[in-house]
């Protein structure tokens, strides 16, 4: 049964909450390209979702309403601290601190690359193991556009890939 299958029984919200957060901050963090807000969006999708679990918790499936909301706030975040960006670099680059090392870190650095749909496709499938059916529900669809949003990001990916090599 998969994550999105396994909350279609009206459960309690803290249940749900234990379950999908960990999975929510990866998504925020591949999608926004952020691991420093990515708790943060996770948190605000959440909240969201407690907000409006008693309608939220009897969707057929609350997991894909979470992770459209998640990825919705990544990526507007994502635009909002590009806008910061470049008023900072008028200030001067602040100090950077890296975050921790992961396994293939250079591929999802890569990742942070590509246009938001693309990566909110490829976060899913790889980080989640969704379908493409299931990724065109969570990015808001139809499922050639999302096979699309994938394909583009891999090809992308191995471009960008390949150069550093």
């Amino acid at each position: 049964m998969s994550v999105m299958e396994a909350a279609e029984v009206s459960e309690p919200f803290e249940a749900f909450y234990r379950r999908e957060f960990a999975s929510m901050v990866r998504l925020a963090a591949a999608v926004s390209g952020s691991h420093l807000v990515a708790e943060d969006i996770a948190q605000e999708a959440l909240t969201r979702a407690h907000r409006h679990w008693e309608t939220i918790s009897q969707y057929d499936k609350p997991g894909a309403w979470l992770r459209r909301v998640t990825i919705n706030l990544a990526i507007s975040t994502r635009s909002r601290l590009a806008s910061e960006v470049k008023v900072r670099l008028k200030l001067g680059p602040p100090p950077t601190v890296p975050p921790p090392a992961e396994p293939h870190d250079e591929v999802w650095r890569a990742v942070r690359r590509l246009p938001g749909k693309q990566r909110a496709a490829v976060a899913l499938h790889y980080l989640e193991d969704r379908s493409v059916a299931e990724i065109a529900v969570l990015i808001d669809c139809s499922e050639s556009t999302a096979k699309v949003h994938l394909h583009r990001g891999r090809t992308a990916l191995a471009q960008m890939l390949e150069g550093q090599r």
